[in-house]
């Protein structure tokens, strides 16, 4: 049973409470009890508002529901269709042209273009990598993957055939990046006579060696003649470091399992101390105790003598819940407050401490707070979130808009009502981005009565998903997006496929995309060769405009499909063993994000969006009747003999067979079973109920 200490009338976690009232608000020199009596005020004005907006949306999608049901076996209509979806308020008429006016935003969102990473905020090790990925090594990251086209290192210590290859490597793209006036960096002799094409690509010398620019992003060569790697080269290079993770996003949401005030209180103390510059990590490696910690400031020396200096790591944004979950970390009126409305207010006034420059290195250097919004229906939901962070900002005395907001388009109402979407947020927003996962999800659920869905693999390549990928870019161009904000595309999910990754993800850029997700810093290092080789902003200005709204109403229905019942196994052992895969750490062991081995036993960096389509995927099919009950029972108890399997070297694991009373597998069961009856399809009001359980019996 949680026990409360109450504030102004607000029971809140002691622990939670005392952090707040001195870690964040006494640096601050805030008052704690005008504070408190400030968040009563603002849970007053906001708490119903946000239960109201959850209402609307079981209603619009109990009109939809009512809609397919009653036109069962018809033919689609698209002019019906859009029709209905105008009437009921589901769609709203366009805001009109106009232009975003968001201010004070850092270059690495407005004017850079590069990779992002998002990384789960309750690893403080992960964090604290994910933060310090602004410069990665390229040997490392070249030597160390699939990424270079060579013959893998040797076991037993360093290579040096393979260093040889990475070392070609690297000269092949500095010819590149940064070419010279004549010949090839494989032919310098010495980089004194490294004469440049163009000489404006030198910025100076770094303690470590020259640095240059390009697209934006700076390159440092690493001379160090005695090192390992600097005495088998002729220029004594031992490294070259490439700018890579521009922005980071720590994830109190989908890379999570945080379900209480000491999840929270975790949550938020990795975020303060990401802030503050002193989040520090230490672990065993090999035997000995390494500490981890922020890096410093990159500085260099121009021609004239003066002294420059580079951020040594990732802008970081937040991202904060959505609107659904409520924490029993605090209530207020006899109810657990809206985790959303929480975050806003913990997260924001922790940042305050960034904006009245507390920190030992500082965030923003444009005086901002950025924090990414997830799951947000539709523009009335963003006004919502605009309302509420500006009462967060006259809580905390924050100039108006200090808050900056990322809006992630990966619900249905909000990818149709775009524009009207960003129009409500027009003064605040900084980010936009796609994800497949939680999309798909949604789109499944939305028009879960509509009839048997297409199979996942073939949704990738479904009208309304190029339509939805083409929208985001083309809407929020149209917008004024491009040199104020980022526009976004989703995760490469397989980190062990990085020579894949290099062939595909630049289709990120050339769709207009200036940032897209990684999964590690090793990836967001070889990313960034990407950002050299386009021109985001050059290409942005070129694209075409925003696809139909009703290629994005096309509903991506199996159309009469008859599958074998070998394809019905294969599309539902693949759906079971991805939900299984994960579904067992996020219960079991509280791991939101891991890398997860599929069904092929390829490790792919999963998060909750996995299980959000694929048990929607099979709650729509045991709806039509593609699949029977006994099928799904079936393929769990397969897929859980391949998840034991696949888990047998870890010594936390708790295995799934034999075991299915357990808090695991009665998730999975009640994700696939109770999927049709669940909020947009979400999957947390089951996983936190089960995650407590197993918590209380822990």
């Amino acid at each position: 049973m949680t026990q409360y200490v109450t504030r102004a009338g607000i029971e809140a976690d002691p622990q939670l409470a005392q952090f707040i009232e001195t870690q964040v608000l006494g640096p601050l020199g805030r008052d704690v009890d005008e504070f408190w009596q400030g968040f009563a005020q603002l849970l007053g004005s906001f708490a119903l508002r946000n239960r109201a907006l959850l209402a609307k949306r079981e209603d619009l999608q109990a009109k939809i529901d009512a809609w397919h049901t009653e036109r069962a076996g018809k033919s689609h209509d698209t002019e019906d269709y859009r029709a209905f979806l105008t009437d009921i308020g589901y769609l709203v008429p366009e805001p009109g042209e106009f232009t975003i006016g968001t201010e004070n935003v850092d270059p690495e969102i407005a004017t850079m273009a590069g990779p992002q990473l998002v990384v789960p905020i309750l690893n403080a090790r992960f964090l604290l990598n994910a933060a310090n990925a602004r410069w990665g090594s390229l040997y490392d990251a070249l030597y160390g993957t699939d990424a270079l086209d060579a013959p893998p290192a040797r076991p037993g210590g360093y290579d040096e055939d393979r260093g040889a290859a990475v070392i070609a490597e690297g000269r092949k793209l500095l010819d590149e990046i940064v070419p010279l006036a004549s010949g090839s960096w494989s032919d310098l002799d010495s980089l004194k006579s490294a004469a440049l094409a163009d000489p404006s690509q030198q910025l100076g010398t770094t303690e470590k060696g020259p640095i240059f620019r390009h697209n934006g992003l700076h390159i440092e060569l690493v001379v160090d003649p005695d090192s390992q790697v600097g005495k088998t080269d002729r220029l004594g290079l031992a490294d070259i470091n490439f700018e890579a993770a521009l922005t980071t996003i720590a994830d109190c949401e989908d890379s999570v399992a945080a379900v209480d005030a000491e999840d929270k209180l975790l949550a938020y103390t990795n975020w303060l101390g990401v802030i503050r510059g002193d989040l520090e990590e230490s672990f065993d490696k090999g035997g000995k105790t390494l500490t981890r910690k922020l890096a410093g400031d990159k500085t260099y020396t121009d021609a004239d003598g003066a002294e420059h200096t580079l951020p040594g790591r990732s802008l970081m944004f937040v991202r904060n819940v959505g609107h659904l979950m409520t924490n029993p970390a605090m209530r207020w009126d006899g109810m657990e407050i809206p985790e959303g409305i929480l975050d806003a207010v913990v997260t924001s006034a922790i940042g305050a401490q960034d904006v009245a420059g507390l920190g030992r290195y500082g965030n923003s250097r444009c005086g901002s707070i950025y924090i990414v919004k997830p799951k947000m229906h539709g523009p009335e939901e963003c006004a919502f979130t605009n309302d509420l962070f500006d009462a967060v900002e006259d809580l905390l005395g924050l100039p108006r808009h200090t808050i900056k907001v990322g809006v992630m388009d990966e619900e249905r109402r909000t990818s149709a009502n775009l524009a009207a979407c960003i129009h409500a947020v027009r003064d605040r927003i900084v980010f936009i981005n796609t994800g497949f996962l939680d999309r798909t999800g949604d789109e499944i659920h939305t028009s879960m009565r509509a009839g048997p869905m297409m199979r996942k693999g073939e949704m990738k390549n479904s009208a309304w998903l190029k339509a939805y990928e083409a929208r985001n870019v083309g809407i929020g161009l149209a917008h004024g997006l491009s040199g104020r904000a980022q526009i976004g595309k989703g995760m490469w999910a397989a980190p062990d496929l990085m020579g894949q990754m290099m062939i595909e993800k630049i289709g990120h850029l050339r769709a207009g995309a200036n940032t897209a997700w990684v999964p590690s810093p090793t990836a967001a290092t070889l990313h960034a060769i990407h950002y050299h080789r386009e021109d985001v902003f050059a290409i942005q200005k070129g694209l075409p405009d925003a696809a139909k709204l009703d290629d994005l109403l096309t509903i991506p229905l199996a159309d009469g499909t008859n599958w074998s019942e070998e394809e019905i196994r294969e599309e539902l052992d693949n759906n079971c063993q991805g939900l299984l895969g994960y579904v067992v750490r996020w219960i079991d062991q509280g791991v939101g994000c891991s890398k997860v081995p599929d069904i092929n036993d390829v490790g792919l960096m999963e998060d909750r969006a996995t299980l959000r389509i694929s048990s929607q995927h099979i709650a729509n099919w045991l709806l039509h009747g593609v699949i029977s009950q006994d099928q799904v029972m079936n393929s769990l108890r397969r897929m859980a003999a391949k998840v034991d399997q696949q888990n047998a070297g870890d010594p936390f694991y708790e295995p799934l067979l034999e075991n299915e009373d357990g808090a695991a597998f009665s998730a999975a069961k009640d994700l696939i079973f109770k999927g049709v009856e669940q909020p947009s399809g979400y999957t947390e009001p089951l996983l936190h109920a089960w995650r407590l359980r197993k918590k209380a019996n822990a």
